[in-house]
């Protein structure tokens, strides 16, 4: 009987196969701690893609009734001569920069718009996800432009319609770009990173925040 009274006791101590011991000889499963497990940071692909989707739908509407409604050279007036809608082609990049370089332009925007893609595999903060959906929205509707607008696939120019005081003329990608671009700017300032969820703590690498 003693015997057998000490090989009941070798067997109580022993977890079954996926268990745990707890500190007081208890038993944890294993299904269990993966449930208190904090779950993973949730991805923003899809509302990375939702904004852009919204910039590249409102700036292909606009320029679609830009070309339709309006005459280059012909501004049409909305508040006095200092703001107007104004129609003209652009062969640069936004607000007229750099023009003449057209088809080099056009690769830069390749490369930001698979450089975004590419990024949305690991992004996690919303507010990366909104500036970044901005800027790729943007860089989206130019580059149709640079396609299928004359005189031809990768130098195609960009119609650009509103002109605000002695700002170059300019469209809604132009727009979304440079706010997007002000947007990362600003949170990276204030130490929110593109894989992190909230800010990054004080000290921390940028790598490490998680």
């Amino acid at each position: 009987m003693r015997h057998a009274g000490h090989h009941c006791s070798l067997v109580s101590g022993v977890s079954a196969p996926g268990n745990a011991l707890r500190n007081d000889g208890g038993v944890i499963d294993e299904p269990a701690r993966a449930a208190e497990a904090p779950a993973p940071p949730r991805r923003r692909v899809r509302l990375l893609f939702a904004v852009a989707a919204v910039v590249l739908a409102v700036d292909v509407v606009t320029k679609v009734l830009a070309v339709m409604l309006l005459t280059p050279g012909r501004p049409v007036s909305i508040i006095g001569d200092t703001v107007t809608w104004t129609l003209v082609r652009n062969s640069g990049a936004a607000f007229s920069m750099a023009t003449g370089y057209t088809w080099v332009l056009t690769l830069v925007a390749i490369g930001v718009v698979a450089g975004i893609v590419w990024m949305g595999r690991r992004l996690v903060s919303p507010w990366w996800a909104l500036g970044l959906g901005m800027i790729l929205g943007g860089a989206v509707g130019n580059l149709i432009d640079r396609f299928f607008r004359s005189p031809g696939p990768l130098r195609g120019h960009v119609v650009d319609f509103l002109s605000v005081g002695w700002w170059p003329v300019f469209n809604v990608a132009d727009s979304a770009v440079v706010g997007g671009a002000i947007l990362l700017v600003v949170l990276s300032f204030l130490g929110y990173d593109f894989d992190n969820p909230g800010r990054r703590r004080p000290g921390a690498e940028p790598d490490a925040a998680l």
